[in-house]
């Protein structure tokens, strides 16, 4: 005991390994009692069982900011919040791009939590990867911030001009790739992500994936590709790998849980891609402020990112309210389930294949 002490109070990253033990051991925990007993056969996700795993997870979320706050001080709490939002709200984008995703290979929703589940690992994996290599690189080279600020600016704004756009599924240059090297059955095999079976042209067993791998795939590529924008975005709020990373997992799992809920009204939302724009454009806009004007206190930034974020929401709601004689205003209905390659039109865009 008196040997693993010291090695427990290592830093790493700028805080002490018995730290980053303990976020290991919470989310671990989260997701064991998810497959293992919430989740361990097959079943549908109905509204209600995703709304209350959702709730879970983000009380899990916040109670380790406020655990985070007692522990660290009031301005890593803040700081660890502003990121939860940011990444919490940036990462609803996504869920219409998922939803894409699974209608384009027509996956029954009793298997998309299963998608989803093993998605979140590679998420794990890959965030600690790209923030780590953030983290080091802006330790060494500060200037980088500022290219991190000019990035944020140039995507909000295309984020906007792009809004209404939708992702074309089947000409993305990631499941081409896949196509072209990859054997792929004809349609899905129960839950599995491989099977061996006879090939159609040689007679011989060969390995085949299914299409619920490739949807899994394509999930972490959108995962990937939205790292891009969310990373900076809370390296623009703080450089501290710790919080960075903490409020990026506790976000994603949340929302993860979350998306039964989201996929079936997402349509509501049409309007938060504006106000997400705008929360980018203002965290790239801060960072060049700093020169100016010194960094920006933490409640400014949170109040100012959940100000605009509540305002692309109510918006969203009111314009897409139901009118007196029951229909929905600009109601364009989410792909669910649909015919293979034929999604149906949607309302919001994702930023897959940008």
């Amino acid at each position: 005991m008196d040997a693993l002490l010291p090695l427990l109070t290592t830093d790493f990253m700028g805080k002490p390994v018995w730290l980053w033990l303990a976020f290991i051991g919470v989310v671990v925990a989260l997701l064991t009692f998810d497959l293992g007993v919430l989740h361990k056969d097959d079943h549908e996700i109905g509204v209600r069982e995703s709304l209350l795993l959702s709730a879970g997870y983000i009380g899990a979320g916040l109670a380790f900011g406020a655990w985070l706050w007692w522990m660290l001080g009031a301005q890593s709490g803040m700081d660890y919040f502003t990121g939860f939002l940011i990444e919490k709200s940036l990462s609803m984008d996504n869920v219409f791009v998922i939803a894409l995703i699974f209608g384009f290979f027509a996956i029954p929703r009793q298997y998309q939590h299963r998608v989803l589940f093993w998605g979140i690992l590679g998420v794990i994996v890959l965030r600690a990867l790209m923030i780590g290599l953030g983290a080091t690189l802006v330790s060494q080279f500060s200037w980088l911030l500022y290219v991190f600020g000019a990035f944020l600016v140039a995507t909000g704004v295309k984020m906007w001009l792009i809004a209404d756009q939708t992702p074309d599924i089947a000409s993305n240059p990631v499941l081409k790739l896949l196509k072209r090297h990859m054997r792929v059955t004809d349609g899905l095999r129960g839950n599995a992500f491989w099977v061996r079976e006879p090939d159609p042209r040689t007679g011989r067993v060969e390995r085949f994936a299914t299409p619920l791998l490739m949807a899994l795939v394509l999930v972490e590529a959108v995962d990937l590709v939205f790292a891009v924008d969310s990373v900076p975005a809370i390296f623009a709020i703080t450089t501290d790998p710790f919080i960075v990373y903490t409020s990026n997992i506790f976000a994603i799992l949340g929302l993860r849980a979350l998306y039964f809920a989201l996929a079936a009204m997402i349509h509501r939302f049409k309007y938060l891609k504006y106000a997400l724009a705008l929360v980018l454009v203002f965290i790239g806009c801060k960072i060049f402020l700093v020169g100016f004007i010194g960094k920006m206190p933490p409640a400014i930034s949170l109040g100012v990112t959940f100000g605009l974020i509540a305002g692309g929401v109510l918006v969203s709601m009111w314009k897409t309210r139901e009118p007196a004689d029951g229909s929905l205003h600009e109601k364009r209905p989410i792909p669910e389930d649909g015919p293979k390659g034929a999604p149906r039109e949607a309302s919001a865009p994702g930023r897959m294949g940008r």
